[in-house]
């Protein structure tokens, strides 16, 4: 059995592959984030492990409503979620309250 995942930027990476994933498995929206990245999608395995580029893949699906609820469905995750992975890879000095 895998170990949990508790580091919250690990969590984040995760969630932004999940993404990346999801971006990837629609031609259309696939081609508008390459074109608006500038990336190939040669270079997309190797730009995945660049935190900055995960958190670019965040900004695309959350720039759009029905994007982040499609993802949030697809992943089975809750908007917040995917907004709260967002700023744990844009902000470095974030950690998450814990009650």
């Amino acid at each position: 059995m895998k170990k949990p995942v508790q580091n919250p930027r690990e969590v984040a990476e995760i969630v932004a592959i999940q993404a990346l994933s999801f971006i990837a498995g629609d031609p259309e929206r696939l081609g508008l984030f390459l074109a608006e990245t500038g990336i190939g999608p040669e270079t997309l395995r190797t730009a995945a492990t660049d935190p900055h580029f995960l958190a670019s893949v965040l900004d695309f699906v959350l720039r759009d409503d029905a994007t982040v609820k499609a993802f949030a469905s697809a992943s089975q995750l809750h908007p917040t979620n995917i907004a709260a992975a967002h700023q744990a890879l844009t902000d470095p000095q974030w950690e998450r309250d814990v009650p």
